[in-house]
């Protein structure tokens, strides 16, 4: 069986590989070698920006199946009938670190699920945790830094964490869920995943409903303390994305149930919380989660530049039947998630075998740009409307229509009757038994010892107590004890 012939990147064959082109036997290299100057510079140019958060990242090809009719709340096509399959890719990652970052840390995990329906790819940005930091966009830059690497020490600094946290109470919920035990997954498949945001459901009556996503790992949640994780990180940098890739090879393959919370639209404005304050969740008791489905992973990518690090999600992917609402944090990723993947990508990122429709095919005017492969033929046109036969716009929205008022300016979030930033960090406080008490105080406290302005340390002690009097006692005891040693 004779052998592929090994080309130029212009398919001209390769007669050496092994020898670069030389004046003479030991002399000079010469110019004129394409093939050499071709592989290094396509060497030189094989990385990409890394992204700013969320650069370390795995994963996995799969499937989603509806178990449970939720068309009484949504006309969605890839939800329209129990039994139906949808082709789906998830990525998993850290949000602070670098690519070259560790798996086994204390950080939140992205958890994005891509959706290749027959109406278009609906992505579905969202983390390991209900809640976040922030609840409006334009702290965003602002927190992200604060928890990056120091310009003067390349580190993360305790003290500009803890600073930024000092000022911004709204945060002591989700600090709470990332200095408790959920705050270092085992493994990417034994933690859940959640749409975090709030988002609108439309059915095909126009009813709209505002839905948060709850994805519960079949796996059972496993965890590791902080001594684990500092011993598996020293082990294993990469053991989160060996573990997902090793379970699917060998066919063990990771599913998760997607279970909702729907509130009737007409709701949200009387509701005891700000429905749409990124800081806050919807206690189950008021709305109860309903099943819609399960999601099992099992393909592995054949290339992780390829189809992990180019892949590129974005929440303003809707299909008919899903919209946004009006989530502060989700209206900035909206535009924010979109435009970092045309910087690190180039526009036409969406033609990537990762990105582009799988279930039906993408028909616009969007041509040209870097690395433009859509032509179309001669005789498409790129404006519209045109006399070409050119695709043409349905006149049906996705989603219900948001209604709005008042002035424009920027304000602050209307407050609910419990809009305090501190209640729901003390409920889950509350939550937790005796143990994880003792280990999400031990986790605080062993950072925001390290911080060096007393200051900064009372402004946080402040929120935990507000959060919860035995909360914060034990923190401030636990900060005394470490920095008096």
């Amino acid at each position: 069986m004779s052998k592929r012939v090994l080309t130029t990147e212009s398919g001209a064959p390769v007669a050496d590989n092994q020898n670069s082109a030389s004046a003479g036997v030991g002399g000079p290299l010469l110019l004129q070698d394409q093939h050499l100057l071709e592989k290094l510079a396509r060497f030189n140019r094989e990385r990409i920006p890394e992204r700013v958060v969320h650069a370390r990242g795995s994963g996995a090809y799969g499937h989603f199946e509806v178990t449970d009719d939720v068309t009484g709340f949504t006309h969605a096509d890839f939800l329209n009938r129990v039994g139906k399959r949808t082709e789906v890719f998830l990525r998993f990652s850290t949000v602070a670190d670098s690519l070259g970052g560790a798996d086994a840390v204390r950080d939140p995990r992205g958890f994005a699920v891509k959706f290749y329906t027959e109406e278009g790819n609906y992505d579905l940005v969202g983390n390991n945790t209900p809640v976040f930091f922030i609840k409006d966009p334009i702290k965003f830059p602002d927190f992200i830094h604060s928890q990056k690497r120091d310009p003067f020490t390349g580190r993360q600094e305790p003290d500009n964490v803890w600073d930024f946290w000092a000022h911004s109470p709204e945060a002591t919920h989700q600090v709470t869920w990332l200095m408790g035990d959920r705050g270092i997954p085992a493994s990417y498949r034994h933690m859940n995943g959640y749409g975090s945001h709030t988002y609108q459901w439309t059915n095909a009556e126009g009813e709209a409903f505002f839905v948060k996503y709850h994805f519960k790992t079949n796996q059972g949640v496993r965890s590791l303390s902080s001594e684990q994780a500092a011993e598996l990180v020293g082990r294993d940098p990469n053991s989160h994305q060996t573990d997902l890739l090793q379970a699917i090879e060998r066919g063990v393959h990771p599913s998760w149930t997607l279970y909702v919370q729907l509130m009737p639209a007409a709701e949200a404005a009387d509701y005891r919380f700000n429905p749409f304050d990124l800081t806050k969740v919807w206690p189950h008791r008021d709305y109860p989660l309903q099943r819609v489905g399960r999601l099992v992973l099992d393909r592995n990518p054949d290339n992780v530049f390829a189809e992990v690090e180019q892949a590129a999600f974005s929440p303003n992917n809707f299909v008919p039947g899903i919209g946004p609402s009006p989530d502060k944090m989700l209206q900035g990723r909206l535009f924010a998630y979109a435009d970092a993947h045309r910087y690190r990508l180039g526009v036409n990122h969406t033609l990537l075998a990762v990105n582009a429709p799988k279930a039906t095919t993408a028909q616009n005017y969007g041509r040209d740009g870097l690395m433009a492969v859509n032509s179309q033929g001669r005789y498409a046109k790129n404006y519209e409307p045109n006399s070409y036969d050119g695709p043409v716009e349905t006149g049906r929205p996705l989603s219900a229509p948001l209604a709005v008022t008042g002035h424009t300016g920027t304000h602050e979030a209307p407050l609910h009757t419990k809009d305090d930033p501190f209640v729901q960090a003390g409920d889950l406080y509350r939550l937790m038994s005796e143990e994880e008490r003792q280990r999400l105080v031990a986790n605080i406290a062993g950072g925001l010892s390290q911080v060096t302005r007393d200051d900064v340390i009372e402004k946080n002690l402040a929120h935990f107590h507000a959060a919860d009097p035995e909360y914060g006692r034990r923190v401030e005891e636990a900060v005394r004890a470490l920095r008096e040693d």
